[in-house]
Order: structure tokens, then sequence, then C-alpha cells
């Protein structure tokens, strides 16, 4: 048992430290605070106009082209392929940046850097299918706080050799591509995985079946047709079986998939809180995309010595501060989870309108703070609400497509606010657009916070004893 348990130690640790090393270099970066400056600086000599209505854009698109058909072959191909597809879109994407020049060069980097954050979904899922159970939640930790610790030791670094050593923004992205091409290295030598959570989780039983001939029949062999049927009544040469079996695996599980949603949403109270967190984070990604630009138009980088690094690990160590704090806090989210959402919505409104209205760069920066902050904590809420209630494929699955809810409602608001086919708005007016989005977000969740307290006080008492007892038993 001692040399067992040391194995399966063993086992966990070492694909869990490799992915972090590959987590904390990929988020290395120190440049990443600096784009839109480096971008409009001497290097590109591209203008706000450009940046914002042309080049920034088409990371939007090719995201959400990207997304679902990566989604599908992350768990088809078992993940690290597509972990080395992100590893290599890294460096693309910075060799562009540092060698390339004009506004259709940056946009082939924009489409490369879709690629990159549409298959962050292989890195956190990976680790899942080559670690037991019980080791889930240290992983996790371990792998969603390496990202954090990498941004924020970049973001200061980035801003100690801007503002001590007088470091060009052009170094700065050397440093990055350094980085991200050890991250590319480590992903090289991860271990492949056996199983993943759709297409081959019957692939670890199988072969623990065929080295052992004396194992009883387990519910997974016996699902497997092909492998006790006869050589010699195959009508089909191998390779046109193999195909036929994957079609057919590819569209069960594709049916499944689609079983397993409508599933996921027949609740309720999934499905608000799931609104919430699309609708909410197609506002922020768009905040987080321009407002580099933002802070250009009110402090320009050729005018003074600008802090978007030191702002950026600021808001990250406020932001893990104020997800950490939600396990300690002790409310009735079921009651009380709209008007929550209701309330920090609110605030990240009035944040954004205050970076809209200030002509005062550190007000600019503390309106970041508060709204990066804000909609931290409350996204650790509604992934803790939706994933309480889900098993780990439905989770993946549920996030998964939120994800892509999220990335059509932002397409539409860059369509629509920014892309010079639309509108095509100054940046001052685009904040004025986010900042009543999300007006919009909180009244309709205080709608519906006030719908559910009337009807909970309407019940009386004993339904309420009812309700609450109901819940300790689901507990």
């Amino acid at each position: 048992m001692g040399l067992c348990s040391k194995q399966t130690q063993a086992g966990w640790k070492y694909p869990t430290t490799l992915l972090c090393i590959y987590g904390f270099f990929t988020y290395m970066r120190p440049s990443e605070p600096f784009l839109t400056p480096y971008l409009t600086g001497p290097v590109h000599n591209l203008t706000l106009e450009q940046v914002t209505n042309s080049v920034f854009p088409v990371w939007t698109y090719s995201y959400l082209a990207i997304l679902f058909p990566v989604f599908v072959l992350t768990d088809y191909v078992r993940y690290k392929p597509v972990i080395i597809l992100q590893g290599l879109s890294y460096i693309i994407s910075w060799v562009l940046l540092l060698f390339a020049r004009g506004v259709p060069a940056m946009q082939g980097l924009e489409f490369c850097y879709g690629v990159v954050t549409a298959t962050e979904v292989a890195y956190f899922s990976y680790i899942y299918s080559v670690v037991d159970t019980e080791h889930y939640q240290k992983v996790t930790s371990y792998c969603r706080s390496i990202t954090l610790v990498g941004f924020t030791v970049a973001s200061v670094l980035g801003q100690l050799l801007v503002s001590l050593a007088g470091v060009s923004y052009f170094y700065l992205n050397v440093i990055s591509l350094v980085s991200v091409s050890v991250a590319f290295l480590c992903s090289l030598v991860l271990p492949m995985p056996k199983r993943s959570m759709f297409f081959h989780q019957k692939e670890a039983g199988d072969a623990a079946g065929k080295k052992s001939t004396d194992v009883k029949p387990t519910r997974d062999n016996m699902e497997t047709p092909q492998c006790t049927e006869p050589q010699d009544n195959r009508t089909m040469t191998e390779p046109d079986t193999e195909n036929k079996n994957i079609e057919t695996n590819f569209c069960k599980v594709l049916w499944l998939l689609c079983k397993d949603l409508k599933d996921c949403y027949s609740s309720s109270q999934l499905i608000y809180w799931s609104l919430w967190w699309a609708l909410a984070t197609a506002g922020y990604n768009q905040v987080i995309n321009y407002v580099q630009v933002l802070w250009e138009h009110v402090e320009p980088a050729q005018n003074s010595t600008i802090y978007n690094g030191g702002v950026e690990a600021v808001s990250t160590f406020l932001g893990a501060l104020s997800s950490l704090s939600v396990g300690y806090v002790k409310v009735n989210w079921q009651l009380s989870g709209e008007l929550a959402l209701a309330i920090f919505s609110a605030v990240n409104a009035g944040a954004l309108f205050l970076m809209d209205y200030s002509t005062n760069i550190w007000m600019c920066y503390a309106g970041y703070l508060i709204f990066k902050s804000s909609y931290m904590l409350l996204i650790t809420i509604a992934t803790f609400q939706i994933a309480v209630n889900l098993t780990m494929e439905r989770y993946a699955l549920m996030f998964g497509m939120n994800t892509f809810v999220a990335l059509a409602l932002q397409t539409i608001l860059t369509i629509i606010v920014v892309d010079g086919r639309g509108l095509g708005l100054d940046i001052v007016t685009q904040f004025l657009v986010y900042g009543s989005y999300f007006v919009v977000i909180a009244g309709v969740f205080f709608v519906r916070s006030l719908y559910i307290i009337v009807t909970v006080r309407c019940k009386g008492p004993k339904n309420s004893q009812d309700t609450r007892a109901k819940e300790e038993t689901q507990l």
C-alpha cells in the first residue's frame, strides 16, 4: 500500500509541476500592460484609431470563430497537442509583434492571439485527465494560482524595468518572447493523457483489461463490441472499421453534449447565474481589451512615465483577495445572490463612468481597480454556484457554452460600437456605452432579486422552513 501511495503521489506531482511551469511562463509577459503604448510608439507608429477600430477587433472575431472547434478538438486529441499549439501560437504572436509592421501584420498577430485564448481550455482541462479525483482540488488551486502569480510578477517586472531602468517596450517584448518559448519547451515534455472527459473515457479501462485475462468483465468492456467481435466476421478492412467507429463515436458524443446542455439549463437558478456570467464577461472582456487605449488617451505615454504595469499587478492582487474572501462569507446565495449581482454590477457601472469622465490618469486607474476587483468577486461566486450542482463533465460543458455566449455578445458589441464598419465610436464614447451596459445588467438582476424576495415573503414561514429543510438535505 505504501508503494502504491508513493507512485500515486509521483504520478500527480510530475504533470502538475510541468503544467504549473508552463502556466507561469505563458503569463510571465512583462510587455502585456504596455501593448497599446508600444503599438502607437515609434516602433509601429500606429494611431489610436487604427489600434482601436482595425486591430483589436480581430481578436474578438477569431476567438469566437475558433472556440467551439477547439473545444471539441481539445477533448478528442487529449489536450496535449492543443497545449503545444497554444505554445506555438504564443511564439508566433510575439515574433509578429517584434518584427512585423503595419495594420495587416498586427491583425495577423491578433488572429494568432485569438488561437492562444481559444486553446486555454486545454490548459485548464489537461490536469483532470492525468491525476486522480482525490487530487482535483489541489491541482486546480495550483494551476489557477500560478497564472495569477505569473501575471503579477510580469506586471511588476515590466513596471520596474520601464520606470527605474528605462528599458524600451521593444525589449520588454523580447523578454516575453523568451518566456513563452520556455513555456513551449515545457509543453513538449508533458505526459500524454490516456483518457479525456468525453471521447476517451474508456481507454484506460480497456487497456487494463487487455493486460490481465482473469479480470472480471466490466461495464466499460461490455460497451465496446468491436473488441469482442471475431475477426472473420468483419466485412470491412481495419481502417474502414476504425473510421466508422470514429464517426459513430463523434456523433454520439455530440448528441450527448446536446442532451447534457439541455439538462444543465433546465434549472432556472443556473440559467440566471449563467446569464449574468455571459453578460458580465462580455463587458469585462471589452473593458480589458480597450482600457489601455483609454489610458493612452488620458495620459499619452510619450508625455510622461505610465504605470500600467503597477496597476495591473495591484488589480490582480486585489482580484485574488476578493476571490479568496468568497470562501469565508456565509450568505444564502439562493435568496441574496441576484441582489449581490445587481449591487456589484452597479458598482462596475459606476467605476466605468468614473474612468470615462475623468481627465486624471490616477482616477482612471482607481476606477479600473474597483471594476476588476468587483468582477473577480462576482465571477468567483457565479463559478461556485454553477459548479456546485454539476459533475466535472457538465461543469466543463456549461462553462464552455457560457464562454461561447459571452463571446457572441462581445462580438456584437465590437461590431456595433468599435469596428469601423459599424459605428466606430471614439474610446471615450465606447466606455460610456460599456458603463450603460452594466447599468442594464444591474437593473435586470435588481428586478429579479426583488421578485425572489417578494416571493419568499409571500410564501410565509411554513414554506420558508420547508425550503430551508430541502436545502439542508441537499447540502
